[in-house]
């Protein structure tokens, strides 16, 4: 679940309409098929042994999508609306990396979702041609292919509003200081909502987890595959969840990292509300870090003394912000990168360093928005309108205000990190025009192998309680759990107790006998060196 800045106030994407008569996402029968499943698991049928028949065109990928050869590029056709496979159709982006190694060890297609909603994978497959440590063993066995979801980059891309009225800043302070400051959060949230009706309404209804898991299932066909080998991280581990619900005996293999809650009663409002107090933990995490490593910082030596230098960082933007265009909610937005990453922990840290050392120059670089990258502002607003389409559209949402400054005024009061940021990224979902759905039962179906989770105890952005749910819910899944550790998206760190068993997985479909725990990975050394942008950072570790 990723998160940037949205509206009025920094948010967070998890890790996402509006127009009337959104089709009813109802769990098919195993595999999607039977003739007594719904209209969309029929259309899917159809769908997918169009796309079977058709195959993928690969080709040299474009050369403004920045993807390079030997990484090829294609599209596969889905319907709009899975209960009319044969009306409207859009292109879905997807992109691929042979496997390196021999016919004989190859065992198929791996894709893969980074998490979102709004999440694109397509830079999945440079691991296989940079050759990444973490995935040599992989890569031998697997075509890594990634792919833009619906609505999402090069695949029918959808809008909300201008992207370059979307990055300016400074914004408002997301904590209110008066009723008036909620008002106007309010009419900048129902804004944004009748935006994404007027910019992209057509495909608005449409853009739903469940017909996320149909397109992924006609991706599969297209590739020539009998059965899905998968790896979900963040919001991609719900959309895992959902696929193997929906077609259990479709899935080889499934690796799931740092999971959503998949409980209906947790989809979405209450999610986000349980998001908010994990990440005021790994606040605290960090914090205790940057203070014992004052030495090097700076900030404060204990962790109180590091929580009154943010709030005194925060009131000096809010009453001038730092180079025009910082103010509480950018520094929120960049900050919020420590609780998510372990290895974000230092680069945070060295721009706030900076900054209290006399130079500025660091943390406005990094908090405050690009207006000359129009290319990465695009991408910027079309992921946040994907995460709101997909959330607000999914299940249903509170339409009472009084609902939503209760829980959030309630939650503050003991996680005011990211609570009311969080509030208005996700208040869109309480005005929006389009039928809310109801989610999927997640279980798991008869034919469905093996699935396994890692999670660690402490992470932020999606919290250890998802996990053990969906550990719960699919029968015979295998849980890994990475002990007093917190950063989002385990797999991505260097823990050999978790990525040997990943390694075995992936390439023979075996798991321990029982649920494992794992020793933390290595805590992070404090560095000084130069800080590079928040994004290029978050980038580097999302494509190791």
């Amino acid at each position: 679940m990723r998160r940037t800045a949205a509206l009025g106030a920094a948010g967070t994407l998890v890790t996402g309409t509006l127009i009337a008569g959104a089709i009813v996402a109802t769990p098919a029968t195993a595999g999607g098929y039977h003739p007594g499943g719904s209209a969309e698991a029929r259309g899917v049928q159809t769908a997918a042994a169009q796309a079977a028949k058709k195959g993928i065109d690969w080709k040299d990928c474009p050369a403004d999508w920045e993807l390079k050869a030997p990484i090829q590029c294609g599209y596969v056709t889905v319907p709009v609306d899975y209960a009319k496979p044969n009306g409207r159709t859009i292109d879905l982006a997807v992109d691929r990396a042979v496997s390196t190694g021999s016919d004989k060890e190859r065992q198929g297609s791996l894709l893969y979702n980074p998490g979102g909603p709004g999440g694109s994978g397509m830079k999945f497959p440079t691991r296989i041609t940079t050759k990444s440590a973490l995935w040599a063993k992989t890569a031998k066995a697997y075509d890594f292919v990634g792919f833009d979801p619906r609505g999402v980059g090069h695949s029918a891309p959808i809008s909300c509003t201008d992207p370059q009225e979307f990055v300016k800043a400074p914004k408002a302070d997301p904590v209110p200081d008066s009723e008036a400051d909620k008002s106007a959060q309010r009419k900048l949230a129902k804004e944004y909502a009748d935006g994404c009706a007027e910019r992209s309404g057509d495909l608005l209804p449409y853009m739903t987890t469940p017909n996320t898991a149909r397109d992924l299932d006609v991706i599969r066909a297209a590739l020539g595959e009998k059965k899905l080998n998968f790896i979900g991280v963040s919001y991609g581990t719900y959309l895992g969840a959902v696929y193997a619900t929906l077609f259990p005996d479709h899935v080889r293999r499934m690796l799931v990292d740092s999971v959503v809650n998949p409980s209906r009663s947790k989809i979405w409002y209450e999610a986000n509300l349980d998001q908010d107090v994990a990440f005021e933990t790994r606040w605290g995490d960090w914090k205790e870090w940057v203070a014992k490593n004052d030495k090097t910082y700076h900030i404060g030596n204990t962790p109180k003394k590091v929580q009154a230098a943010w709030e005194k960082l925060r009131a000096t933007a809010k009453k001038s912000p730092l180079g025009g265009v910082v103010g509480p909610a950018e520094l929120t937005g960049f900050f919020q990168n420590a609780p998510y990453y372990d290895s974000m922990w230092a680069p945070v840290a060295e721009a706030w360093s900076e900054y209290v050392s006399g130079n500025e120059k660091p943390l406005v670089e990094n908090a405050g928005p690009d207006l000359a990258d129009k290319a990465g502002n695009i991408a910027s607003e079309n992921g946040n309108a994907v995460y709101t389409a997909v959330e607000c559209t999914d299940a249903k949402w509170p339409t009472s205000w009084q609902k939503w400054d209760r829980d959030n005024t309630r939650v503050h009061a003991k996680a005011p990190f990211m609570t009311w940021s969080n509030a208005w990224m996700n208040l869109p979902c309480a005005s929006w025009s389009a039928k809310q759905q109801r989610p999927v039962d997640v279980t798991s179906g008869k034919g469905l192998p093996n699935v396994l989770i890692v999670q660690s105890t402490r992470d932020a952005a999606t919290p250890y309680d998802g996990a053990v749910e969906l550990h719960k819910r699919l029968k015979g899944s295998r849980l890994i759990t990475e002990r007093d550790a917190g950063s989002h998206g385990v797999t991505g760190q260097v823990n050999p107790c978790i990525n040997e068993r990943v390694d075995t997985y992936l390439l023979t479909g075996k798991v321990d006998a029982a649920d494992v725990t794992c020793a933390p990975h290595a805590t992070p050394e404090p560095t000084t060196s130069p800080v590079k942008t928040a994004t290029n950072l978050v980038s580097d570790l999302l494509n190791r």
